[in-house]
């Protein structure tokens, strides 16, 4: 037992250190959270929006340095910028808005008139105004200040209530602003989840196969084990992120990543090591759930890559 156990110890603290220095070096290919805005009763009018900041840069998004080379629209002649979806007059219109409490244009923003949302999934501003732009007749709509609430905040926005359209020149008032209410999606949360659930589990079922698992006995207690780990896993992790953030999330997510293998492994131990035509080691049934963990974890990665949201 005494080599098994040495094996299982080495192979915990190889995971524990890969683990670790994975999300150190792919910092980036990580979650984010957002600020996703619907607009209720938005008109067909081209309309742009944009999220002012308190602060003058989050993440890669900054304001204005008032260098040229550095003015961030599609029209830009060095190209560094021609992933926006915006042009110069978009672009200058929002870098001349003077904001009465000082908030920034982070030189990000959107065409929300046929998507009728606003979508700031790659680090948002925590402290925030909505400001929408209507080109065709130079028009202005700026709300109140918000706060992110959650790790992925959802706002709503009934444009059918908002009295207010002002001219960047002219001072601002306290009439009446854009009103914005808290609208968290729970339906999209949950289905990312069942998302999640499922890919882990159909490759971990993928590997179990390929490691001889095959008995109907087997695949059941695989895929029952895997449904429970993955249902806590991810719900902890869901409401770690709606409570705490991103921080905590990442530090949970590598101890509970850490933790569902030590668990599976055990179990797999315990009931999957002579239960084939064949006995198995207990060294075997930890290296498949090693495998079947780490291999899930990478594919939970580039699911995210693939289709943003899903984590």
């Amino acid at each position: 037992m005494k080599p098994v156990r040495k094996a299982c110890s080495f192979i915990l603290c190889l995971v524990t250190v890969i683990t670790i220095f994975s999300l150190t070096a792919n910092a980036d290919t990580g979650p984010k959270p957002s600020v996703r805005i619907t607009f209720e009763n938005l008109g067909d009018e081209l309309c742009y929006g944009t999220l002012l900041s308190r602060n003058e840069s989050t993440g890669p998004a900054s304001a204005w340095n008032g260098e040229e080379e550095d003015a961030r629209h599609n029209e830009n002649p060095n190209g560094y910028y021609s992933y926006q979806t915006f042009g110069y007059d978009i672009w200058k219109a929002f870098t001349d808005y003077e904001d009465e409490d000082g908030f920034f244009f982070l030189q990000e923003a959107w065409q929300i008139n046929e998507t009728k949302e606003l979508a700031w999934t790659y680090y948002p501003p925590n402290e925030f105004k909505i400001l929408l732009y209507f080109p065709e007749t130079g028009d202005f709509s700026i709300s109140g200040i918000y706060e992110r609430y959650a790790f992925d905040s959802y706002f709503t926005v009934n444009m059918s209530e908002t009295g207010l359209f002002v001219d960047y020149n002219e001072q601002q008032s306290n009439d009446e602003r854009i009103e914005a209410y808290r609208s968290y999606n729970y339906r999209t949360e949950i289905l990312s989840l069942i998302a999640r659930i499922l890919i882990t589990i159909a490759i971990e079922t993928a590997i179990a196969l390929l490691f001889g698992f095959r008995k109907k006995k087997e695949l059941l207690l695989l895929i029952g084990i895997n449904t429970a780990t993955q249902i806590i896993l991810n719900i902890s992790l869901n409401i770690i992120n709606y409570n705490s953030g991103e921080m905590a999330f990442t530090f949970f997510y590598v101890l509970s990543e850490i933790a569902v293998f030590v668990i599976e492994a055990a179990v797999y131990c315990k009931l999957l090591k002579n239960s084939g035509e064949k006995n198995r080691t207990n060294l075997f049934c930890v290296i498949y759930a090693l495998i079947a963990n780490a291999l899930s974890f990478g594919a939970g990665l580039i699911a995210a890559q693939i289709i943003p949201g899903i984590f």
